[in-house]
């Protein structure tokens, strides 16, 4: 040790190091995340998780069961595209929270919410131009 430095360039040494490994690991998980998602969106069926065990994360396939409350139909009847989505851990809470007090899964409680928010636009421009209301003379 006495190559490396007094004792206050060990002590900077071990530091940085602790940085160093708390926010390589944070790199990590958020790097094994979005191999999650890109391996989850290539299956058919299932989808991949990342667990941590021991300290040590992992990346683990979970086969779907069988939805008891399937997601409401497109206008079409079928489901075509897939997306991604990244909200705040508070969010994802109140969403959970929301589509549990309603008896739907979080899929099918995001779908009818986009659907009502698309509608609800979709009209608000229809009426850019009408005036409701009364008048006095």
């Amino acid at each position: 040790m006495a190559a490396l430095g007094d004792e206050s360039v060990v002590r900077a040494a071990e530091l940085l190091a602790a940085a160093l490994e708390t926010s390589l690991g944070l790199r990590l998980q958020e790097a094994l995340s979005e191999a999650a998602l890109e391996l989850s969106g290539q299956l058919r069926h299932g989808h991949v998780e990342v667990r941590v065990s021991g300290g040590e994360p992992e990346l683990v396939y979970v086969a779907d069961e069988a939805d008891p409350d399937p997601a409401p139909e497109s206008d079409d009847g079928v489901f075509s595209a897939r997306i991604t989505l990244r909200l705040p851990e508070n969010l994802k809470s109140r969403v959970e929270e929301a589509a549990t007090h309603g008896g739907t899964s979080v899929n099918t409680w995001i779908v009818r919410a986009l659907e009502r928010a698309a509608q609800s636009r979709s009209q608000s421009h229809s009426n850019r131009n009408r005036m409701t209301g009364f008048g006095r003379s």
